[in-house]
């Protein structure tokens, strides 16, 4: 409103005088300038104020001065959860983390006689429902836990809420989102910080593949492969999914676990672990023809960047689809020349 002001008290009388004229002009888009990048400073300092307010610091972390990250482990049948847990829970452990194991709730309830095959399509709608209830409170038990840690906490998930939609119809899955308030963005994306997908034995590995280690389990090779597709598709579209494979041995591919859990929370690992592959992104010049593409998902994202002179990247995530959202907030480190991430869900609330 200043520069309006000042364009018509000083400008109104110009006619002829263009130097004048032009002097003035770059005086008042300096002028608009400053303002631009104070009103953003300051949008920025209010924001950092207000992540401080609600407990988050810089590096991502609580006031409580420690860091919660909740990842989810899936995959097919054989696919070496299990191991996989307790290879990443002595890992952090040795780093100085706390290490909550969430039960897989499937395993628990199948346990108890459950069959599918002797299940009614009723029967087996009604089951996931109270499945995907179970798996909530069971998290959100761990997650609340891991809160009021007072050192970094690591919450590893035995699968996850997703893995519920494999084992229905979409038009079923859709049905149960609808009847309990639910939504894919919210359950998907905004529970967990990363999800890895760990392709069964039964692809690559078939020589390993066994059914002796875990009494619910009875599938054959086939049907093996099957569920591993159908789990793998049901979290495509969260942020940072990573799928683990049979490309060598099983040693390799506990390492590649934990470097990707490594990667996302900004732990340098250094020697201990083989390094692990860079993420590439590709700038095209028109949108590709999505028909031959395999089953994905689109989403709306935006990046808003938080700079200030002497302070390290900062930036904010909104990110969703279907008018549902969820929020992120990053800070880009730099240790011992190493360039680090770190992460955290926010609220719509600190976003705004």
């Amino acid at each position: 409103m200043e520069c309006e002001k000042f364009a018509r008290e000083r400008l109104g009388p110009l006619r002829d005088s263009s130097r004048e004229f032009f002097e003035l002009s770059r005086v008042i888009h300096t002028t608009l300038f400053k303002n631009i990048c104070r009103n953003l400073l300051f949008k920025s300092f209010r924001f950092a104020r207000k992540m401080s307010e609600n407990g988050i610091l810089e590096n991502g972390a609580s006031k409580g001065h420690h860091q919660v990250y909740r990842v989810a482990l899936t995959g097919g049948p054989c696919a070496g959860k299990t191991t996989s847990q307790a290879r990443i829970c002595t890992f952090f452990e040795n780093l100085g983390w706390k290490v909550f194991r969430v039960p897989e709730a499937a395993t628990v309830l199948l346990g108890g006689g459950v069959k599918f095959k002797d299940l009614s399509p009723e029967q087996s709608f009604r089951f996931q429902e109270n499945l995907l209830k179970t798996i909530i409170q069971l998290e959100n038990t761990f997650f609340d836990l891991a809160e009021a840690c007072n050192q970094n906490c690591l919450v590893i998930c035995d699968r996850g809420v997703m893995d519920a939609s494999a084992f229905l119809t979409k038009e079923q899955w859709q049905t149960l989102l609808k009847k309990n308030d639910w939504n894919n963005v919210k359950l998907r994306d905004e529970r967990y910080n990363q999800v890895i997908h760990l392709v069964t034995a039964a692809k690559g590995a078939e020589a390993f593949y066994q059914l002796g280690n875990n009494k619910t389990r009875s599938e054959g090779l086939a049907l093996a492969r099957d569920l591993d597709d159908k789990a793998c598709q049901a979290w495509v579209g969260h942020p940072y999914f990573d799928v683990i494979g049979n490309s060598a041995d099983f040693n390799d591919k506990l390492s590649r676990i934990i470097s990707a859990v490594c990667a996302k929370v900004g732990i340098d690992i250094k020697d201990r672990l083989d390094k692990d592959s860079k993420k590439r992104k590709f700038l095209v010049s028109k949108p590709p023809n999505f028909a031959k593409f395999p089953p994905h998902q689109d989403f709306d994202v935006q990046h808003d960047y938080l700079a200030a002179a002497g302070s390290p990247q900062v930036r904010i995530r909104k990110r969703g689809q279907g008018g549902h959202f969820t929020y992120s907030h990053t800070v880009r480190l730099i240790v011992e020349d190493q360039t680090v991430e770190r992460r955290k869900i926010i609220s719509s609330r600190d976003y705004q």
